[in-house]
């Protein structure tokens, strides 16, 4: 994939994987998300939860909140890349707020805070059908410089 992706941006890469020009990470097919919505700092996706993905208590495992939180806030990131410009997640937090009963559909927000040289900070928002907040967190990456 890196040959495919040689000379774009960061927001060109997750634009192109939005619209299937470019395949889809493996993690968006195994939890089953799509990326309803792609703009410059600012990541949307959308997924359906099913009985697959509950808790012994039969609700969805806390996981999936922190996948989609991880993904779109580092998606976030991702699109204010240079062409050449790689990042790595470097910590990631999660606060619960609400539990989600499989068969719901949820929608997971990532917006870019702050993008500084080495270091790129995000917030993200996982809320239900309702609207309803279920989960919100923070992350930190740190950008790698274009080879030269």
């Amino acid at each position: 994939m890196t040959q495919l992706v040689d000379g774009m941006t960061g927001l060109e890469q997750v634009q192109a994987v939005q619209l299937g020009t470019l395949p889809r990470p493996g993690i968006a097919g195994l939890v089953g998300f799509t990326l309803s919505r792609v703009d410059l700092g600012d990541v949307e996706a959308t997924l359906e939860t099913r009985t697959d993905m509950t808790n012994p208590m039969g609700s969805v495992h806390g996981g999936i909140a922190a996948t989609l939180l991880d993904t779109v806030m580092g998606c976030a990131v991702h699109t204010v890349l240079d062409a050449g410009e790689g990042y790595t997640t470097t910590d990631l937090h999660v606060h619960y707020v609400r539990g989600v009963p499989p068969g719901r559909r949820i929608v997971a927000t990532g917006t870019v805070v702050h993008r500084g040289r080495r270091l790129a900070t995000a917030e993200g928002r996982v809320v239900d059908e309702r609207g309803r907040l279920v989960a919100h967190g923070t992350t930190s990456c740190m950008v790698f410089p274009a080879p030269r």
